[in-house]
């Protein structure tokens, strides 16, 4: 049986289900990990966007990034805008289709920027158009949104691109467009949900993005029942090919059985000597 178990043809059985046990149960552990990242990300969420209203100055400043802890936070800000400045951000989606939102620096009362996103507008004829962005009242406004941290390839999957047209760019890259203004800048950026006074035209506001647990949970438990399957169907193989090996074995020793029964010569069977199976003549 040991010939049958250490075969050629079990050993690569044997390999295979070494390799995929533990790699299914270590997968299984990593989606859970996932899920309970998910489950956080869904809590900060909500408990940042029931909290109360923060002057933009207290959670965000200019020499240091934005705490990924504070993302969603209602933000107020007061100052006028710079549309001197502003920006399309492209392949944006809005609830017409895909278009671009309106990114225009606040200059607040202290001097310093702070990017706004002030919503989604239409493209043009086509993607390389520049379409009409609708106008800020002027003057001093008040406004109310949501932070957000600056966006970057690693962490939007979206990369920069040369040869944009003029005033069109792919990501909110807060550090890159601090070169580009005259003023310093709040790190990340606010999502306008509210503002006045409001213009008569606004681009539609950026819809919020509810984060979502999603189906790590569920992954983890496919995972490891990928695990139990394979050790199951590792088990019923080995028990088929001892079943099958006994079966040869027994097959065999009954062909040897019946192959002794007829004995030796056919003379020594019958139990008659050679010479009186010899006729005799009369004289």
């Amino acid at each position: 049986m040991l010939k049958v178990l250490f075969s050629r043809r079990m050993l690569a059985f044997h390999a295979l289900v070494v390799l995929l046990v533990p790699a299914f149960i270590w997968l299984g552990f990593w989606q859970l990990d996932r899920a309970g990242q998910r489950a956080s990300a869904v809590d900060l969420q909500r408990g940042n966007l029931a909290a109360e209203p923060v002057a933009v100055d207290e959670i965000a400043s200019v020499d240091e990034p934005v705490s990924r802890d504070d993302r969603w936070r209602t933000i107020e800000a007061t100052g006028t805008w710079d549309t001197d400045h502003q920006l399309l951000l492209r392949n944006r989606d809005g609830s017409q289709g895909v278009g671009f939102h309106v990114l225009t620096p606040l200059i607040t009362e202290d001097g310093t920027g702070l990017l706004v996103n002030r919503g989604w507008i239409e493209r043009g004829e086509t993607a390389q158009d520049t379409p009409e962005i609708p106008e800020v009242p002027e003057g001093t406004v008040e406004l109310t949104g949501r932070l957000q941290i600056g966006e970057t390839e690693e962490n939007t999957g979206l990369h920069g691109r040369d040869g944009l047209p003029e005033g069109q760019i792919m990501i909110v890259d807060v550090e890159e467009l601090s070169d580009e203004l005259p003023y310093p800048i709040y790190d990340g950026y606010m999502e306008l949900t509210g503002q006045d006074p409001a213009p008569e035209f606004v681009p539609e506001y950026v819809e919020l993005r509810e984060e979502d647990s999603g189906m790590s949970a569920s992954y983890a438990v496919q995972w490891w029942v990928f695990s139990v399957v394979a050790v199951i169907g590792w088990i019923v193989l080995i028990r088929r090919e001892l079943r099958d090996a006994r079966q040869e074995d027994s097959e065999g020793d009954g062909a040897l059985t019946n192959g002794d029964t007829g004995g030796g010569p056919a003379g020594e069977a019958s139990g008659v000597d050679e010479e009186e199976q010899v006729p005799r003549t009369r004289t």
